[in-house]
């Protein structure tokens, strides 16, 4: 068997459970199949998501059931403008009886770290994420501390107009693979919300999909997903594109975009990369990394034709 019927194969394999998984989250939240969708992207790509949305909105519902669902471990974080960077990764505390220091975890010592409202602590809190994000370990009084795999966090942000808020500098931004918005819920999706009650309590009721190990596997998975010269010299276009004329889209903007185009392949049960994936997941990628609009970037993707 040639490597691409194994590659194949193991997509069928896995493609029951995703399926699955896709089904039973869009049960806790309605309708927003295409976020969710995306939210499952990031996971399989090994990518960190942010969410833009007015407190209230599902985000933390969001992120339990998606830790529920993936068999993974789940911490959340309350930001706030008080809290300092150690609050975040940890400390080294002086064990009196063995006369010596020893660290102690901070809560992003998980697997999936909810980063709620990060934008509400000051600039040098927020980049104690940094490292943990990009490198997959932190660093306290020159002493390397690795993270758990997979290391995955999902973090929320309210719009700037509200009091009490820091804008993301661009370095913190470009951690994300992707930026979302789940907004308000159509009246026939709030209507049932009434009529059924909180969301969240439904949480403990699913069954996990996928365990640690098989998530790792997805995301190898993912960076298999064959990526043709023809999707390439679209992709290649769009980037230049978004160079015209300003400051567009990075290296690692350009890397992100790719392996988000794989996850999407993967999901939709491809071992291959079309030109309908990288539009799927253009604006996610591409938007908050050079300064658009979610409609700005749907302009910008217009423009470029798929050869």
């Amino acid at each position: 068997m040639d490597g691409q019927h194994l590659l194949q194969q193991q997509v069928d394999q896995y493609a029951p459970r995703i399926q699955q998984f896709l089904q039973q989250i869009n049960t806790i939240i309605l309708d927003k199949e295409k976020q969710t969708r995306l939210s499952l992207c990031c996971l399989f790509a090994g990518g960190h998501i942010l969410f833009e949305d007015l407190p209230g909105l599902g985000k933390t519902t969001l992120s339990s059931a998606l830790a529920r669902l993936a068999g993974l471990k789940f911490q959340r974080i309350q930001f706030t403008n008080d809290m300092l960077a150690s609050d975040v990764i940890g400390v080294n505390m002086f064990n009196q009886k063995a006369h010596e220091f020893e660290f102690r975890n901070g809560p992003v010592f998980t697997q999936i770290l909810l980063a709620d409202e990060i934008n509400r602590c000051s600039p040098k809190t927020q980049s104690a994420l940094l490292e943990a994000m990009e490198e997959g370990f932190v660093t306290v009084d020159g002493e390397r501390h690795v993270l758990p795999k997979p290391f995955w966090v999902v973090a929320t942000q309210n719009p700037l107009f509200q009091s009490g808020t820091y804008a993301l500098p661009e370095s913190q931004l470009d951690r994300f693979l992707m930026r979302l918005s789940l907004g308000y819920p159509s009246r026939a999706a709030e209507k049932q919300l009434l009529q059924q009650g909180k969301r969240h309590d439904l949480i403990p009721a699913l069954a996990h999909v996928f365990n640690e190990q098989e998530i790792l596997e997805l995301q190898t998975l993912t960076e298999q997903i064959y990526t043709g010269d023809a999707a390439l010299d679209y992709l290649l276009n769009l980037v230049e594109e978004s160079r015209k004329n300003r400051h567009g889209l990075s290296t690692r903007g350009v890397l992100a975009l790719k392996r988000a185009a794989q996850a999407h392949a993967l999901i939709e049960q491809r071992t291959f990369v079309t030109a309908d994936d990288i539009q799927a997941v253009f604006v996610a990628v591409t938007a908050h990394r050079t300064g658009l609009s979610d409609d700005e970037a749907k302009m910008l993707m217009q423009r470029v034709s798929v050869s």
